[in-house]
């Protein structure tokens, strides 16, 4: 039986109606401009108090700005060059770096160290690393009062139990070096179980198969430790160094609680221990209220700040070597 084909033409699609065009035009817009939109409120707040505020200091340091008076003369780079002239100005510097140095290298280790042991299969694990946290919560002040009792020159319990091994009593609060260890004691205790629960998260990324592989092969747990949790947590570690220069150069209510009375924001009667932001905000308010010099020294301290960080993330590079997931694979 003979088949007959069809031999009528296809039938091509018709033009695509206007609604059609409108779904396909809204579809591209969303495609290439919604990804802008959705961060662009982070950074209208950014610009709005970050910014702003920054730009703003920066011009109010370029002015004899005496916050009791209503004239502020432009007066340039001169506050500037007050500043690197500045005795006070330098011991304070040495004060930041002095207490960043002794508090950030012992709190980082201390928490790498904690969130390993946060790692392992303990029992209320759970319990153990929402523990950890709770310094992190307490009242500042109430910390700083624990501590200053604690440090006491007179009836503190560290200097009795120095005299219990047989080391003679320290004056923590008029002794520089001695109230550095102290303050830095503060912000430890505050803050390694936070950084602790940082590098935990960052661990349970790590897969598991890389530690079974090691255990096969014999590594303990320690070489497993240096050889595979390390390496892996490079970003994370210098995410946490970074976030700590950044928190331990702009230290300012721990040293401003350690002391007491008048001298509080001077760090003792001697600057024994008053940080770059505690000189900041003794020029810019109470007692001299020069909001140029003050915004001067913000600017400077934010300098600080980068350079510091930079050099920590190089020496981090490399000591790392480059080692990466690649590296341990």
């Amino acid at each position: 039986m003979a088949v007959q084909l069809d031999a009528r033409p296809p039938v091509l699609p018709g033009p695509r109606t206007g609604r059609h065009a409108g779904r396909v035009r809204l579809s591209r817009f969303d495609t290439r401009y919604s990804p802008y939109l959705y961060i662009a409120p982070f950074f209208l707040l950014f610009g709005v108090f970050g910014v702003y505020p920054l730009a703003y200091t920066f011009w109010v340091s370029l002015h004899d700005w005496d916050l009791l008076g209503s004239d502020h003369p432009f007066v340039g780079a001169r506050n500037y060059t007050q500043l690197m002239a500045d005795p006070d100005f330098w011991h304070a510097v040495v004060n930041t770096l002095g207490i960043f140095v002794i508090s950030t290298v012992p709190q980082l280790l201390a928490a790498l160290w904690l969130a390993n042991l946060l790692n392992r299969q303990l029992r209320a694990r759970t319990t153990w690393r929402m523990a950890v946290l709770i310094p992190n919560v307490t009242s500042t002040a109430a910390v700083a009062i624990v501590f200053a009792v604690l440090f006491g020159r007179e009836f503190g319990m560290v200097n009795w139990l120095l005299d219990v091994v047989g080391i003679g009593g320290i004056d923590w609060k008029s002794n520089r070096v001695a109230s550095w260890v102290a303050i830095s004691a503060m912000v430890d205790w505050r803050w390694t179980g936070y950084n602790a629960l940082i590098f935990l998260a960052a661990m349970q990324a790590i897969p598991r198969d890389l530690y079974e592989s090691a255990s096969i092969d014999g590594a303990n747990r320690s070489r497993q430790f240096w050889s595979i949790t390390v390496p892996l947590l490079k970003p994370t570690i210098i995410f946490a160094v970074i976030i700590s220069t950044i928190g331990g150069l702009q230290l300012f209510t721990e040293p401003r609680l350690f002391h007491s009375g008048t001298n509080a924001i001077r760090g003792g009667p001697l600057r024994e221990s008053q940080t770059v932001t505690m000189y900041m905000f003794e020029n810019a308010f109470a007692p001299h209220y020069n909001f140029g010099y003050g915004s001067a020294v913000a600017w400077l301290l934010f300098a600080l700040i980068a350079v510091v960080a930079a050099i920590n993330v190089l020496i981090l590079r490399r000591l790392g070597g480059g080692a990466g997931k690649e590296d341990v694979l």
